[in-house]
């Protein structure tokens, strides 16, 4: 990755479009390099530019935003997909777990979640927002991804210090508030969750909190 973080923007909304470039281009570090309207032009620009991250709006006409990533994970493993959402999306979010997205935000929450979570997905990390993890992590108490059984034992694997620092990455929050609420330094929370990750052979935190849910790991709000 350059200095200049590159990204790819596809909603089918101008207005939204045009917000979240003017939210992005308020970091001098980040650069949207293109803009689609829908997933199949996405697709193609991001062949062509090959941005480090491409944001892809859920609901567009078409190829939409699941698809497109799914092509994505395929055809440009290079570049981290985040999915933009809202919250009457949940079941959509849910659907693209298995996608390869490296992250999930708001198009309604804060400008600097936006901006840090398009940092952390370009330095190979996640973007999960706490406030989309809640209630994704809620939708999927649907029964359809009960593998309980089989979770405990996958995290049986791990310590009793990864186990709770994966509760609570399950439960939404970032390094730094895992750091506060354990009092950790913010690097050693970094450290168990990559460690947590490689143990466990994932590629991201929307992994883990899935895997962290079903264990029964996720500590009650």
């Amino acid at each position: 990755m350059s200095e200049t973080i590159t990204v790819l923007l596809a909603d089918d909304e101008p207005m939204l479009r045009a917000g979240v470039r003017a939210i992005l281009g308020s970091d001098p570090g980040i650069e949207v390099v293109a803009e689609a309207a829908d997933g199949r032009a996405a697709v193609t620009l991001a062949r062509r530019r090959r941005p480090d991250v491409c944001l892809l709006d859920i609901r567009m006409p078409g190829l939409d935003g699941l698809g497109a990533a799914a092509e994505l994970a395929r055809e440009v493993p290079g570049t981290a997909v985040v999915m933009l959402t809202t919250f009457s999306e949940d079941a959509y979010v849910a659907d693209a777990l298995g996608s390869g997205a490296a992250g999930f935000l708001l198009k309604s929450g804060d400008p600097r979640e936006l901006l840090a979570g398009v940092r952390a997905v370009a330095e190979g990390g996640a973007a999960l927002s706490p406030a989309v993890a809640r209630r994704v992590i809620a939708h999927l108490g649907d029964g359809r991804l009960g593998r309980g059984i089989a979770a405990r034992a996958r995290v049986a694997e791990l310590t009793g210090r990864e186990r709770e620092v994966l509760g609570l990455v399950g439960a939404g929050l970032s390094n730094a508030e895992i750091a506060r609420r354990l009092f950790l330094v913010e690097g050693t929370v970094k450290t168990y969750v990559s460690t947590i990750l490689a143990r466990l052979g994932f590629k991201n935190r929307v992994q883990a909190a899935i895997l962290a849910y079903e264990a029964g790991l996720v500590p009650a709000s």
